[in-house]
């Protein structure tokens, strides 16, 4: 049987998908990010991230930043799990009804300053689901938000970019 598959992978060969199309200059803005993240708080910054409901499209591109080349960590940014240790929530889909409580909790355990980032067209403002019987809607009619960052999803330099404004308007 073993052999069956190991002639298949020799007459094909090894298919792989050809290298992503960088666009020119990311690592510089990064660079920037980094820096300006920085200089601004003195320290790494710490996010707590919360899915009120979305379809995880959000949390992909969120983990694309983990990658060795957005490396997140390398700018200082780190996702923790409890709210008690972050200086910032990022808040993914539209709040559904049975979320509505936990997120204000989680909001409420932040220390001040409270930085919130709605994060994806459904955070933002309810997206193709609205307001309805299961979902409150965008992210502002539960808590009070900073910054939207708007995509279906939004790249991850996207997200970066809503990270580091949101920062800006704390300092």
């Amino acid at each position: 049987m073993i052999w069956k598959v190991v002639r298949q992978i020799v007459k094909s060969g090894i298919r792989t998908e050809p290298a992503p199309y960088f666009v020119a200059g990311a690592d510089d803005e990064m660079g920037r990010i980094q820096s300006d993240l920085l200089d601004i708080l003195g320290q790494a910054l710490t996010i707590r991230l919360v899915d009120a409901g979305s379809c995880n499209g959000c949390e992909l591109e969120i983990n694309a930043l983990g990658n060795p080349y957005y490396n997140i960590e390398g700018l200082g940014i780190k996702f923790v799990a409890s709210p008690r240790h972050a200086d910032l929530l990022l808040v993914t889909g539209p709040v559904s009804r049975n979320m509505v409580t936990a997120l204000q909790r989680t909001f409420a355990a932040i220390p001040e300053p409270k930085l919130v980032v709605a994060l994806g067209d459904c955070a933002c403002d309810g997206g193709i689901f609205g307001e309805n019987y299961a979902s409150a809607g965008r992210v502002a009619n539960v808590i009070p938000v900073d910054v939207v960052v708007p995509g279906c999803p939004p790249p991850p330099l996207e997200i970066l970019r809503g990270i580091l404004k949101a920062v800006r308007r704390r300092a």
